[in-house]
């Protein structure tokens, strides 16, 4: 039977000189999480610029209360079915919890993410001695997405997925992280659940791109996970910055293009979907 879903698309493949020069320009960038193939492909029609493989498919796909029970195992799986469904957007995938504690560690997990997974970018979160191992990865030329804010592989030290950098202590600490990450070599930079002023500022004051989730419409472009902005990720409460782009749509396609749209035209995040 044939599928619709196997149409190739056209557009150039996006590469991260490209990502950095939209930040230079001030074009927005679009990134969603995928965790299969077909979704993958609905993604690239949709003009989707990065995709992200998360760590949130230990939630939304596995069922689990948290990210930490993800193991490369299955970033790898996963990486490897969406790099089959994208022809056109970069490859993004997370380094699971606990994959990166030293920077061998960093670079072996690295390695087999980007070998059997196809990633292209390794996504990993934290500052501190985490600066070590984006120092090792990017020496060694393996492209790195830094992660500060809310970084869920952290819930249990943070108490709970929480708004970060409220108080001007962690607001402080949190430019400077971003600081620190950049000059360790990140060439990307996930900030997550912070106040909308923060991340304008961060996001000003570096050279690499922001992808903001939950922190405004300052940064330099926006993430969702991808059950989220279908409705499907049955939480009891929605965040803040979560919205269905399904609803009043009649297919999914229609729903990533409409995402795609309105964070390239500044619609979307809009005042509700920010913290103060």
């Amino acid at each position: 039977m044939y599928s619709s879903n196997s149409a190739p698309t056209t557009r150039a493949a996006m590469s991260l000189p490209e990502l950095i020069a939209m930040k230079r320009s001030g074009r927005k960038i679009v990134c969603l999480t995928a965790y299969d193939a077909s979704f993958a492909r609905a993604m690239d029609r949709a003009g989707i610029d990065l995709v992200l493989v998360g760590d949130s498919l230990g939630m939304v796909v596995q069922g689990h209360g948290s990210t930490l029970p993800v193991s490369l195992r299955d970033m790898c799986y996963h990486s490897a079915c969406v790099a089959k469904g994208l022809q056109s957007a970069l490859l993004m995938a997370d380094l699971p919890f606990q994959s990166y504690a030293s920077p061998a560690q960093a670079h072996a997990s690295a390695t087999q993410l980007m070998a059997e997974g196809g990633a292209s970018v390794v996504k990993l979160e934290g500052a501190g001695v985490i600066l070590e191992s984006i120092r090792y990865l990017a020496d060694r030329d393996i492209p790195v997405c830094a992660h500060l804010g809310l970084t869920p592989q952290s819930v249990m030290q943070l108490g709970g997925f929480k708004v970060q950098g409220r108080d001007e202590a962690s607001a402080d600490r949190l430019m400077r992280q971003a600081v620190e990450v950049q000059a360790a070599g990140a060439s990307l930079l996930v900030l997550e659940c912070i106040p909308a002023t923060l991340a304008t500022e961060i996001s000003a004051m570096l050279t690499i791109p922001t992808i903001g989730i939950g922190a405004g419409p300052g940064c330099d472009g926006q993430v969702l996970v991808m059950h989220d902005l279908l409705g499907l990720a049955g939480r009891s409460r929605r965040p803040r910055f979560v919205r269905n782009f399904l609803q009043g749509r009649d297919s999914i396609d229609a729903a990533f293009e409409a995402y795609a749209n309105d964070v390239r035209e500044g619609r979307f995040p809009a005042a509700e979907h920010i913290y103060q």
